[in-house]
């Protein structure tokens, strides 16, 4: 699988907030996007992700985010909020336990884990 092209003007590129309540997998993810050249901002969980969206979410293209983490909030509770808040935000959820139907997703992608870069930044190319 080809990798999906990645902007060549920085100041054009979309900016993504990945949510991901395990360090290592967070760092891991953000490496792959920084490594396509990507601006990426992160957070350990939902509310965290809330409170940088606040007042700058226009900041953000895509939000990638795990389903199952600590806090007020799930991935998928999280994606819903910001579906209905901030409809231009492209949406992707992860999980390496749960399989949601699409039912069950916000008008959202689903990549499942484990996850390789090209995996990554094809389903957030693909998002809605």
């Amino acid at each position: 699988m080809s990798t999906p092209p990645v902007p060549t003007d920085p100041s054009r590129a979309p900016r993504i907030l990945v949510v991901e309540d395990e360090s290592f997998v967070r760092m891991v993810a953000v490496d792959m996007l920084e490594d396509a050249g990507l601006p990426v901002a992160e957070a350990p969980d939902a509310d965290t992700a809330l409170q940088l969206l606040e007042g700058r979410a226009q900041a953000f293209d895509a939000l990638f985010t795990d389903i199952d983490m600590p806090g007020s909030m799930d991935g998928l509770t999280l994606a819903a909020r910001i579906r209905a808040r901030w409809p231009h935000i492209r949406l992707v959820v992860t999980s390496g336990r749960l399989r949601p139907g699409a039912d069950d997703l916000p008008d959202a992608g689903f990549l499942p884990k484990p996850y390789g870069r090209s995996d990554l930044l094809g389903a957030l190319c693909r998002a809605a």
